[in-house]
């Protein structure tokens, strides 16, 4: 089993003595830390509009990291191509990996908070057809050898080569957020990578990865764990309270999120994971949290049911120190358990 992160960073509008640069700076430190302790890639998200600074940029993000480190491997989750010129978004994508020496890990998606769709002035409606299309450009961009034109329905170029190149060929790895059957055999079949959610109870996790699974062999490709992200939110302390705290700071974050992807009609959009039910529930089904023996065993339990890259997110520990300390703990007392088994699945 490998570890990642994922995750988030804020830069509030500030003035005067504010330094609204300040969240940004901790998060590259905070990776730049996870590097040295053995992490093997970070996944960063994008969301705009939110009143509360998350990231929105993140390939401007993830570039600065990436002069910052050498082996962790810098990640999307996700980019939304509804909303994003997909040649502009090639350039940038292959310009990162290629400086990063193809460590880039593109994670793409259609999007699902209402108030983006809603500000970008584009129909929920046209996200399918939209990512498809861009989907097309992008991988055509990265992958032509001439000059090519595209004239779709949402997007017109003419006679253009894209440039630069990326590192790795025929072009930088692609995850893809999924959550229902349908689509998650649809990552499987484009031969992308799969990015599952946070919030999927362990349940969800493994019949996810046992459709996934299905999916690849049935192309006559062998399955890897790897190529399967499962992000869960962690904090590592031996106090209950803290841990209590932790989960009630995590679904505080959740419902406010929620929010975001609530329609005009009330209708709610959970994301890729579509986690429902009792929201208490599900906060403390899918989250690991607690002593390291705790967390060592939830793992136990993702590790049984094929997962073998664990992404894990920080957020619920309240940020900052705290969160540095608990993804230290987290280095020094969980992962040396699970060494083993990255080992072997190397070797396999």
């Amino acid at each position: 089993m490998r570890f990642g992160l994922f995750g988030s960073a804020a830069a509030r509008r500030g003035s005067g003595e504010f330094d609204s640069a300040e969240g940004f700076r901790d998060f590259i430190e905070y990776n730049v830390e996870a590097e040295a302790l053995g992490f093997h890639g970070t996944f960063v998200v994008e969301h705009h509009f939110t009143g509360f600074g998350q990231v929105s940029a993140t390939l401007n993000l993830l570039t600065w990291l990436g002069a910052r480190t050498r082996r962790l491997r810098l990640g999307t989750a996700v980019i939304v191509l509804p909303r994003h010129n997909p040649v502009l978004l090639a350039e940038q994508a292959a310009t990162l990996d290629l400086l990063s020496g193809g460590r880039l890990d593109f994670g793409i998606g259609k999007g699902y908070r209402y108030n983006e769709f809603a500000g970008f002035d584009v129909p929920m409606e046209e996200a399918d057809a939209r990512f498809e299309e861009s989907l097309e450009v992008l991988l055509k961009a990265w992958t032509s050898e001439e000059r090519f034109s595209h004239h779709g329905k949402y997007w017109r170029f003419n006679d253009i080569v894209v440039e630069p190149p990326s590192a790795r060929k025929p072009h930088p790895m692609v995850w893809m957020g999924a959550g229902s059957e349908r689509s998650i055999r649809n990552v499987a079949e484009r031969g992308f990578n799969l990015l599952l959610g946070q919030y999927a109870s362990p349940d969800d996790v493994a019949q996810s990865i046992a459709w996934f699974k299905a999916a690849v062999e049935a192309q006559g490709r062998r399955f890897d764990p790897m190529q399967v992200g499962v992000t869960r939110a962690f904090f590592v302390t031996d106090s209950a309270a803290e841990r209590d705290a932790a989960l009630d700071r995590r679904l505080q974050n959740r419902m406010r999120q929620l929010k975001l992807a609530t329609r005009p009609d009330g209708t709610v959009h959970g994301g890729p994971d579509r986690a429902t039910g009792d929201p208490q529930a599900v906060n403390v089904n899918s989250a690991i949290y607690g002593s390291p023996d705790e967390i060592s065993h939830r793992l136990e339990a993702l590790a049984r049911v094929g997962v073998g890259y664990v992404l894990i997110n920080g957020g619920g520990s309240g940020g900052g120190e705290r969160g540095r300390q608990s993804m230290r703990r987290f280095a020094r007392e969980v992962m040396p358990l699970f060494a083993d088994q990255a080992s072997a699945q190397a070797a396999d």
